[in-house]
Parts: C-alpha cells; sequence; structure tokens
C-alpha cells in the first residue's frame, strides 16, 4: 500500500457532493486505463473524504445516497471509473507526450498531401502542430481531439482524409502465411483459387501505404501482386 504522503486524490461530484479518496497515483492511473484488472493496493487510506485535505469524511448517509452503497471498495471503483484522477506532474507529462504520440501517428497514416497524394512526413506534421500551438489534452482520446487540431493545422499544412482500396494477389506458397496480417488491415472481400492463391481486396489509409507495401513484401519476399482499384 502507498503512503499518504505519496498518494492523489481521486474525486467525485454526485449531486453537487465532493467524494474524494487516497489513491496509489501509478495503480489508480493503471485500473482507470484498463490495464489492471482490480482494486488492489489502490487504496491508500481506507476512508472517504468529503474533503480529503482536510480530513473531513464523508457521512455514511451521504455515501448511500450518492453511491447506493457505503462498501469502500465499490465506492472507489465508480470514483476511478467515472470521476477524476489527479495525477502527479510527471504522470501528466507521460500522457501528453504519449497522446501527442497518437495524434502524429493518426495523421501520417491517415492523411496525406493533396498537392503530391504523398503522406506528410513526421517532422513536417510535428512542426504543423508547434507552429500551431496545439495543447494536447492528456485525458481526452486521440481522435475526439482530431477536428480541433485539423482545424487549427490546415492553415500551415494541407492535409486530405483519404482511404484506398487494393487488390491483392498472393501465390500459393505464400497464402496462408499472409492471410493474418492481410486480415489485420481490413479485409473487405476474399477469393481462394483452385490452385491455392489468394486474393483479396483490402482497405488502408492512405498514409499507411509504403507500411502495407513492406509489411507484404516482407511476408511474401515480394512475390505479390498490387493494384490500386479505388481512391475513397
Amino acid at each position: 500500500m502507498v503512503t499518504l504522503d505519496k498518494a492523489i486524490i481521486a474525486d467525485i461530484t454526485i449531486n453537487g457532493h465532493a467524494f474524494e479518496i487516497y489513491v496509489d497515483p501509478e495503480m489508480a492511473n493503471m485500473y482507470k486505463e484498463g490495464r489492471k484488472p482490480d482494486t488492489k493496493n489502490i487504496l491508500a487510506v481506507d476512508e472517504i473524504y468529503s474533503d480529503a485535505k482536510k480530513a473531513e469524511r464523508a457521512k455514511s448517509d451521504a455515501l448511500q445516497k450518492a453511491f447506493g452503497t457505503t462498501d469502500i471498495i465499490k465506492i472507489l471503483e465508480i470514483i476511478l471509473k467515472k470521476g477524476n484522477l489527479q495525477l502527479t506532474t510527471e504522470q501528466k507529462r507521460k500522457k501528453i507526450e504519449e497522446k501527442y504520440k497518437q495524434i502524429v501517428t493518426i495523421l501520417m497514416r491517415e492523411t496525406i498531401d493533396p498537392r503530391t497524394n504523398a503522406p506528410h512526413t513526421q517532422s513536417r506534421i510535428e512542426e504543423a502542430l508547434e507552429k500551431a500551438k496545439i495543447h494536447v489534452d492528456p485525458f481526452k482520446d486521440a481522435q475526439d481531439q482530431l477536428p480541433d487540431i485539423l482545424r487549427k493545422i490546415r492553415a500551415i499544412i494541407p492535409l486530405k482524409f483519404e482511404k484506398l482500396k487494393i487488390a491483392v494477389k498472393i501465390p500459393a506458397e505464400h497464402a496462408h502465411r499472409s492471410y493474418g496480417m492481410l486480415k489485420d488491415w481490413g479485409i473487405l472481400r476474399e477469393q481462394w483459387t483452385d490452385n491455392g492463391s489468394l486474393i483479396v481486396i483490402i482497405e488502408i489509409p492512405a498514409g499507411a501505404q509504403s507500411e502495407f507495401y513492406d509489411k507484404i513484401n516482407k511476408m511474401t519476399i515480394g512475390n505479390n501482386e498490387t493494384k490500386i482499384i479505388e481512391k475513397i
């Protein structure tokens, strides 16, 4: 169990009443993100407060009314799942870095430069984000942040979302080994020929074109046929 001096506060407000608990910062964050299956070793103090810093305990009747229970573990689960977690400065910095990388990766994979129809480089996207003074929300899903980010950076860097439908033919000797990889990319249609060859139609983000060709060439030692049949 974490010591109180290293604990952080998790809180929730229900019907205008605040409820706070002291928790292990790392364990609580793992549980909230689904990386820890239980609440073991999360609580720093077996108390629920109306004001943790003033050590004012929440009343039993208030807990019952707000949560339908006074069981501290059940209340802990509700607070962690639906409430707020006051991360340490280091945790917040790491989450911002992770979210920033996710946003850059999405823009590289799913957008192209409409002037050249080629994907933007990582450095070009990062430079545009810096110039637009984008502030990443560490708690908000990367996809949900895209609309506002795109609105701000499109004046700096031209972006176009585009997907490709690609026909792929794999000879029999590589077909079964390649199937799983192709399925991960998203098979729209598939056909196994009489000689064991595999023909599929897949749909991928235009920015991921080079990545896809690299993977299919490694999987088949370059022995494959591909053709772009539609741009969406």
